[in-house]
């Protein structure tokens, strides 16, 4: 299979989608459609909120990077139509949960006291089981991972009840799917369903969310100022609930790793391991959806590339010579595929962990429930992203030899 050069040769847009897209082009482009401007988004959200002016410094200096992620969107993001449409709203939310936040915190500062203690962190290069892990820790009685929409919508304003808040995060969330059904087979999105930390961090205008949805090379994410932002909503969810521990997810902690030791020295961070020739080139394959979903130009000079794999190789070598915390754990695809509550009882008990009865009854009927599947394969393969499959064996071979990775391609 020859590799990909652009997702067009790939994926046929719905009809409703193709038709918006050219609405742009009837008006001479798409950003006289649907502006993107810093002035105005950042008024729109005072006045929505009924004249709240305060957007908090618990992050630094916000402002300065909403307005750098907006010329750095409009001058490489090549957006579309529906493109532009998403992102004008992601940033007219963003600037709205952080007036909201920072009222809320103004109006109670016992929030900013608040301890996230020894959070679960789960890592790990997607199709690597991150996320049914993520769901499967989330049934923990003990514990809770925050839900899609109680972080686009964490305090309530005005009249929105904790239903109308679901509504907006549903329409949000699933929306992607109606965009590219293709979507709905690599990540399923839903109101009610735990949400990756890249989302979490989207009211920062910086972090991982941004750098996904658009093609932009001379930006760079100040996930310092992101993690600032990731306390300061865990603390605000947190505030007057019943104590449970904390689990989190993105594969971009493998990245920044000791910053995330760094916000939460006492969190276990959970690194999931897979075959790299299956999840290499997944990883270019879901960032290439996502991007297409908002611009016609989503050819990716990332393919051929090895995605997180230098990284994990990285982590390895550290973790081999003891210069990280003793408080990484590590989830194997193929004992978790095996027996769900089996692999997560192993985890809980390196962790020092009790595993519930309660648990391991909720992870059984999870399971059983969940169909594989159900919206269709995740189809990519080695060649068509560029990839020669021996040199990447190869190339992994500390990776996968370190932690004695079950091989399931043939090279």
């Amino acid at each position: 299979m020859p590799p990909v050069r652009s997702l067009s040769e790939r994926y046929v847009r719905p009809d409703w989608v193709r038709r918006i897209n050219v609405m742009g082009d009837s008006v001479g482009g798409a950003e006289k459609l649907i502006p993107l401007d810093a002035n105005a988004l950042v008024q729109a959200a005072v006045d929505s909120t009924g004249g709240l002016a305060d957007f908090g410094d618990f992050d630094g200096d916000w402002r300065a990077r909403f307005d750098s992620l907006i010329r750095e969107i409009e001058a490489s993001g090549r957006l579309n139509t529906l493109g532009r449409l998403m992102t004008r709203q992601e940033l007219l939310r963003g600037l709205r949960t952080r007036l909201l936040i920072t009222h809320a915190r103004n109006e109670c500062p016992a929030i900013g006291d608040e301890r996230i203690e020894a959070p679960l962190v789960i890592t790990g290069p997607p199709r690597s089981g991150t996320s049914i892990l993520f769901e499967l820790l989330a049934l923990d009685p003990a514990a809770r991972a925050p839900l899609a929409w109680e972080v686009m919508h964490p305090v309530a304003f005005e009249d929105s009840t904790e239903a109308a808040r679901r509504t907006m995060a549903e329409c949000e969330q699933e929306f992607w799917a109606d965009v590219q059904p293709e979507f709905a087979a690599i990540h399923e999105l839903r109101a009610d369903l735990p949400v990756e930390c890249v989302t979490l961090t989207l009211p920062s205008f910086t972090g991982g969310h941004w750098g996904m949805i658009a093609n932009m090379p001379n930006w760079q994410a100040d996930y310092p100022a992101s993690m600032d932002y990731h306390r300061a909503l865990l603390q605000t969810l947190q505030y007057g609930a019943p104590p449970r521990t904390w689990v989190l997810k993105t594969p971009l902690y493998l990245v920044f790793i000791d910053l995330l030791f760094a916000t939460y020295p006492d969190a276990w961070v959970v690194h999931t391991h897979r075959d790299p020739l299956k999840t290499e080139p997944s990883s270019l394959s879901t960032l290439a959806t996502v991007r297409w979903e908002r611009s016609e130009e989503a050819e990716l000079p990332e393919a051929g590339g090895v995605g997180l794999g230098d990284m994990m190789i990285l982590l390895a070598q550290r973790r081999a010579a003891g210069a990280l915390p003793d408080r990484i754990v590590d989830s194997h695809f193929s004992e978790l595929l095996a027996n769900p509550v089996s692999a997560v009882e192993k985890l809980y008990g390196q962790m020092d962990r009790a595993f519930q009865g309660e648990h391991a009854d909720a992870i059984r009927r999870y399971i059983e429930t969940k169909p594989k599947g159900k919206f269709g394969k995740h189809q990519y393969s080695l060649e068509e992203w560029g990839f020669d499959a021996a040199a990447l064996r190869e190339k992994m071979r500390p990776y996968t030899d370190y932690y004695g990775i079950e091989l399931e391609v043939p090279v």
